[in-house]
């Protein structure tokens, strides 16, 4: 019985103080530059809704700092700020998916290892319903992180922020294995939430364990908040190229949309390639005939929602050439 006693005690100890991945340099950390061969592509578009600069005195306003084509492409140090509680969304050439190792890396712009802006990171594979991954926050909730925060990588995880600028936070999508509605094979959308850092119930925000996470606040400025620098795909699951035949393939661009549909195709050799826009039930909203190797569809007129494109090769009237993909009208 006092042999139990003692075992149970020890590993109630490990639990507690458990540590995870420390900061840029430091064996074990799980930091990733900007230039890692790992990288094999960069958030191609960007949706943000800024945050206050101060969300306890709204009359200060928004932030100001930066805006959406700062964070297209890959990490450079250029930023746009979300304010408190302020996101921004993340689309791509093609989705990311469940691989080896970790999947995507999120890239705020800390200007060291200690004074630590953080994020919330929720993903989405059908760009309107985002699964949060489960972040943990193990640092003190007393007294507030200021301007002088200092602040340890050991206690935080699956928060973005967690490393100095042009070192991304690196996120796993078999983390998120199981959430109905969410394919991690086939993500579309990364989204980034500022955390408000506040220790005050009023404006606070809490972890997967219900702990208020502390970061510095407040930091009433035009740059306030979260600054989002790049996100950085590992794992891509192909290139948004669907294939008829071994000689003919296309793509679409962008995705999400918001007028324009464009279609790049190669080895069409004067085929024509029928396409249809089909609404979520199945309902055809459009129809059109390609017959060049690029082409652009008005789609000004659809609402905003998911649909399908659907291309045919004429000449073959299979079934099984028909091939399907979804896009987002924003």
């Amino acid at each position: 019985m006092k042999k139990l006693l003692i075992y149970s005690i020890s590993l109630f100890s490990l639990t507690v103080f458990a540590q995870f991945p420390s900061q840029v340099g430091v064996l074990g950390t799980t930091a990733m530059y900007k230039d890692s061969s790992k990288f094999v592509s960069w958030g191609t578009h960007c949706h943000v809704v800024k945050g206050l600069q101060d969300i306890s005195t709204p009359s200060l306003g928004l932030v100001t700092v930066g805006d959406s084509s700062m964070v297209i492409g890959k990490a450079d140090g250029s930023v746009v700020s979300l304010g408190d509680a302020g996101y921004a969304i993340v689309t791509f050439t093609a989705p990311i998916k469940d691989g080896p190792g970790f999947d995507f890396a999120v890239f705020e712009n800390g200007f060291n290892d200690t004074f630590l802006e953080l994020g919330f990171v929720e993903v989405s594979s059908d760009g309107i319903n985002f699964f949060r991954f489960p972040a943990t926050s193990n640092s003190p909730t007393s007294p507030q992180y200021g301007n002088a925060a200092v602040m340890d990588a050991t206690k935080l995880d699956n928060l973005a922020g967690k490393y100095r600028g042009l070192y991304g936070t690196p996120f796993d999508l078999i983390s998120m294995m199981g959430i109905p509605l969410l394919d991690i094979n086939n993500v579309t959308h990364v989204k980034i939430i500022d955390v408000v850092g506040s220790i005050i119930s009023t404006y606070a925000r809490y972890d997967k364990n219900s702990n208020i996470i502390n970061d510095p606040w407040p930091t009433g400025f035009a740059s306030s908040g979260f600054d989002l620098d790049a996100v950085g795909v590992i794992n891509q699951a192909g290139v948004g190229t669907n294939e008829l035949n071994n000689e003919f393939s296309f793509q679409l661009y962008p995705n999400p949309i918001s007028s324009v549909l464009g279609v790049r195709s190669s080895g069409l050799k004067g085929e024509i390639i029928k396409i249809k826009i089909l609404d979520v039930l199945g309902k055809e909203m459009k129809r059109y005939e390609l017959n060049s190797e690029n082409s652009e569809i008005d789609l000004s007129d659809l609402n905003s929602g998911i649909y399908f494109v659907t291309l045919e090769n004429e000449k073959s009237h299979f079934d099984r050439l028909v091939v399907r993909k979804k896009i987002i009208k924003e």
